[in-house]
């Protein structure tokens, strides 16, 4: 949405929740609009005169927020019914204008438990990074000189891949991740396939693929591709996925034919 000269305020509905254990409420507030102000300068004009649209004095709503600039991954929420970060969410884009009034709905990611209100608990997405064990395996640090030459083609996947920063966009959109389903997610398996590909982290290859050829592994994959479409930062989750069928076909070919991998 481009910013025209009419808008003069911005009305924030925010669902909150005040614990884990309460019931969810929506509040609305008004704050004057500013060009190329983004949700979270919004949310902290809120927080700086906490009043609802209504005149009632209240808690200001919580939210996280650290890099402001799109590297950290903590300000995900969903913002007007689409998950994104909130700190490059400017309104004038995300926001729906009706007469001088950019409309803005914010809720918690809905695949996470929630904290406080638009504060929600990440843990699932860290404890899946070590299902797939995503690490290099390196006991202390020791000159060995210079590393192998790689591939640029892979040091390009890599970097790609690298560029993952646990927001939880592409668990949120992926509708694979519910109550109903143990898939670990897209996140986990782009960073399964980033430390493959480590000259040292592959020695953790074959961890990977039993994990990942088990109930809660690929095959929970059903290719909506929602997860790219999502990604803040381009991570290239496809890519990723298709490369790790592969292989864990492979894999497992293998050992059914008693070939050692």
């Amino acid at each position: 949405m481009t910013a025209t000269a009419s808008a003069t305020k911005i009305r924030l509905k925010v669902l909150r929740q005040p614990s884990s254990s309460a019931e969810s409420y929506w509040e609305t507030y008004e704050v004057p609009y500013r060009d190329k102000i983004n949700v979270i300068s919004a949310l902290m004009d809120v927080q700086r005169n906490p009043i609802t649209a209504d005149g009632e004095s209240i808690e200001p709503p919580a939210w996280e927020a650290a890099c402001l600039e799109e590297v950290c991954g903590s300000c995900t929420m969903n913002v007007n019914g689409g998950v994104r970060q909130a700190c490059t969410a400017l309104i004038e884009e995300v926001g729906e204008l009706v007469d001088d009034t950019y409309l803005v709905t914010l809720e918690p990611m809905k695949k996470f438990p929630v904290v406080r209100d638009l504060v929600v608990d990440r843990s699932r997405m860290f404890e899946n990074l070590k299902k797939v064990k995503a690490w290099v395996p390196i006991d202390g640090s020791y000159d060995l000189g210079m590393a192998q030459p790689q591939d640029d083609q892979v040091r390009h996947l890599r970097y790609a891949l690298s560029r993952c920063m646990s927001c939880g966009c592409c668990l949120e959109a992926c509708p694979q991740i519910n109550d109903n389903s143990s898939f670990v997610g897209p996140a986990a398996i782009g960073q399964a396939l980033l430390f493959n590909l480590h000259p040292v982290g592959k020695n953790l290859q074959q961890d990977r693929f039993e994990y990942l050829t088990s109930e809660e592994g690929i095959t929970g994959c059903g290719n909506a591709q929602n997860c790219v479409k999502v990604c803040p930062k381009g991570v290239p989750l496809i890519q990723a996925i298709a490369q790790l069928n592969r292989d864990t076909t492979v894999y497992k070919l293998r050992k059914w034919f008693g070939f050692s991998s």
